[in-house]
């Protein structure tokens, strides 16, 4: 079933940033009580348990969605077996927690981001509808439990990523080391990606992580360095940019990635100096998305830029010299990451 502007299920889960907030639909409800558990109805007002620094914000209007943002509502077997691995393994995903538009697609292939060290985040980005909080304790059974996941959904390619931890010492970043080498070590022929924070302020924390040879690393600058303070406050511009380059330092065989929004009042001129650091960083991958406003308190959607624009972006960074870009209104960072890995290689292979 494909779910426009006019029909959409409201405020489920896997369409929270796609549709526009209002009742939901009889028929959506009543296949919610017929026991397809995969859809988590959220409240139109949002929680203050979840997003208590937002709680106070003003309103901002919900704009309308144009036709090309479209996805199918997550009905198949695949897409709940995958979901009952993640269950069993006591795992979170960003899909969920970040209402990803495109879960029925990648669950449905049995991909499925993993989302450490917990599902609350010690920043508020304007932008990300992830919880916000205290963070519990590390899992200590986690690493494990992610590497029997991969194993069971038989990924040939897998991506990590995790909330913010600004309250531990290495931003999380032995977890990280520990996830992928416990990952590799029961699913050798699996490549790793990490899309890890910035670590700010946390001196050491990228060497732990590279020590452990993701082939792929991506940490996304999310946005152009005029927003940052409104998009991304917790944040710095320069730190994230030199993050990238140190992981490039540290592990010249692997990759680099990161990604950008679009939508936020982001100039195409600024995007081009973005790029242009990114390359300057010797970054190899980079992804360009539509920012989707997930509630009326998050960062006020500017515009929606049309299919033809993401092409234009395309044609500009690949001539600026990335191995790797994808760009399009429903991209986002892990959205067919596991193609994309074998592009890069290929691509790498091309140039050498």
């Amino acid at each position: 079933m494909d779910y426009g502007q006019d029909e959409s299920p409201g405020n489920a889960l896997f369409a929270t940033q796609l549709v526009g907030f209002g009742s939901v639909p009889a028929r959506f409800a009543r296949r919610a009580r017929d026991g397809l558990r995969y859809i988590s109805v959220m409240t139109v007002v949002i929680d203050k348990l979840r997003h208590p620094e937002k709680a106070h914000r003003p309103d901002s209007e919900i704009q309308r969605k144009p036709d090309w943002i479209r996805v199918k509502a997550p009905v198949s077997r695949e897409y709940a077996a995958t979901r009952d691995v993640v269950r069993a393994n006591n795992l979170h995903t960003v899909c969920e927690e970040a209402a990803c538009p495109n879960i029925g697609e990648c669950w449905t292939k049995r991909h499925a981001t993993m989302m450490i060290m917990g599902d609350t985040c010690t920043r508020a980005c304007a932008f990300c509808n992830v919880k916000t909080g205290l963070p519990a304790a590390l899992d200590a059974a986690e690493p494990a439990n992610v590497a029997r996941a991969v194993k069971t959904l038989g990924l040939m390619h897998v991506v990590i990523t995790s909330v913010d931890r600004d309250d531990l010492a290495d931003g999380g970043a032995r977890h990280f080391a520990d996830v992928i080498t416990t990952t590799r070590a029961m699913s050798p022929k699996t490549s790793i990606e990490v899309l890890t924070p910035d670590f700010l302020r946390k001196e050491g924390a990228i060497e732990i992580v590279m020590e452990a040879r993701p082939d792929v690393f991506n940490h996304n600058l999310e946005t152009v360095p005029r927003l940052y303070l409104k998009v991304r406050p917790g944040a710095r511009y320069y730190a994230s940019l030199r993050l990238l380059e140190r992981a490039k330092e540290l592990y010249p065989e692997g990759f680099t990635k990161s990604g950008l929004m679009v939508g936020l009042g982001e100039t195409r001129e600024e995007i081009m100096q973005v790029m242009d650091d990114l390359r300057a960083a010797n970054v190899d991958f980079l992804t360009i998305g539509q920012y989707l406003q997930p509630t009326r308190k998050h960062a006020r959607l500017d515009r929606y830029w049309t299919p033809d624009e993401f092409k234009g972006l395309e044609s500009i960074a690949r001539a600026k010299g990335f191995a790797m870009v994808s760009a399009s209104p429903l991209t986002r960072s892990s959205y067919h990451a596991d193609s994309d890995f074998a592009e890069l290689k290929k691509a790498r292979l091309a140039r050498s």
